[in-house]
């Protein structure tokens, strides 16, 4: 990574735009204020992109796999206009995340990571919640890390997160920032993701960005109720946070939440820090090399 880099973190209030016109002014316009603040890099929620479904009319809007077809059916055309965004920034972008659907025809939840150069890196989700099961949403493959200009990031989706072995895969493939969108209908859901952020810096001496929907969008049966506050976390360290968060937005309340991080610093802490939570992985009971492999994706040119 980078010394330093500033992040920026939406608290994104799910839309209802009329057309596709309507929803690029809005994506122009939180992309503008993003950069605004002097990130490098903007991060966005899981299932941000669902709001599209609401241009096809309420009869496909109101229907859950109406939904997820819409949604899927214009994912190149919103990739295209975030690459266009990343570019006219000069800023990295992780897109809201949405349905795809793969060549078996089904539906994966799929996070894309925009360069300012045009390249394009995919993570997909790889554990289903009850919910995304019901909808019929399959589990993705495969497991990555994304090398940037910035550095080597990880995603891990919202659930994803809440497993420590998924995100310790990708740090011990050399991610030293994980981003993770989220999308959760109560606090509790939020909670939960903001555990797993905090509890994943911790374990890995990493960084870690939590981006979550936020608001009512009773319109739709996907994501009609949205709670979250967006957070930066790090390990808690006398020379690098007391608290462990660098940054937190207030509960349910559509902006943008930035920090920089001190990336030369968190090497030092895994090197030789108060604790060395990182190295000593090993030392626990029943610990394995890990099985997972994880890919790692070139978006550097």
């Amino acid at each position: 990574m980078r010394d330093r880099l500033k992040v920026a973190a939406a608290q994104y209030p799910v839309g209802e735009p009329a057309t596709m016109a309507e929803w690029r002014e809005k994506a122009a316009d939180w992309v503008a204020r993003g950069a605004a603040t002097g990130a490098d890099l903007l991060v966005f929620p899981e299932y941000g992109a669902i709001e599209v479904a609401a241009t096809f009319g309420s009869a496909i809007a109101s229907d859950l796999q109406q939904t997820l077809s819409a949604v899927a059916s214009v994912a190149d055309e919103m990739d295209a206009f975030y690459a266009e965004l990343a570019r006219r920034h000069g800023v990295h972008i992780l897109a809201p995340s949405g349905p795809v659907r793969r060549t078996d025809g089904r539906f994966v939840n799929a996070a894309r990571l925009l360069t300012p150069t045009g390249r394009m890196g995919t993570q997909e989700k790889l554990i289903m919640t009850p919910f995304e099961r019901d909808w019929g949403i399959a589990p993705g493959q495969p497991l990555r890390v994304f090398d940037t200009a910035l550095g080597r990031i990880g995603i891990a989706i919202c659930y994803d997160s809440e497993f420590p072995l998924l995100v310790r895969a990708q740090a011990e493939a050399g991610a030293e920032l994980v981003l993770i969108p989220s999308c959760t209908e109560f606090v509790s859901g939020y909670r939960r993701v903001r555990t797993a952020a905090r509890a994943r810096a911790l374990e890995n001496q990493i960084a870690t960005v939590q981006s979550p929907t936020v608001g009512e969008a009773l319109w739709s049966p996907a994501v009609d109720q949205n709670a979250g506050a967006a957070g930066v976390f790090v390990p808690p360290d006398a020379k690098l946070s007391m608290t462990g968060t660098l940054a937190e937005g207030q509960l349910n309340e559509p902006g943008w939440v930035s920090a920089e991080i001190d990336f030369s610093a968190l090497r030092e802490l895994r090197n030789s820090g108060e604790m060395r939570n990182a190295a000593d992985w090993a030392l626990q009971p029943g610990a394995q090399p890990l099985a997972q492999e994880v890919e790692v994706v070139d978006l550097t040119s």
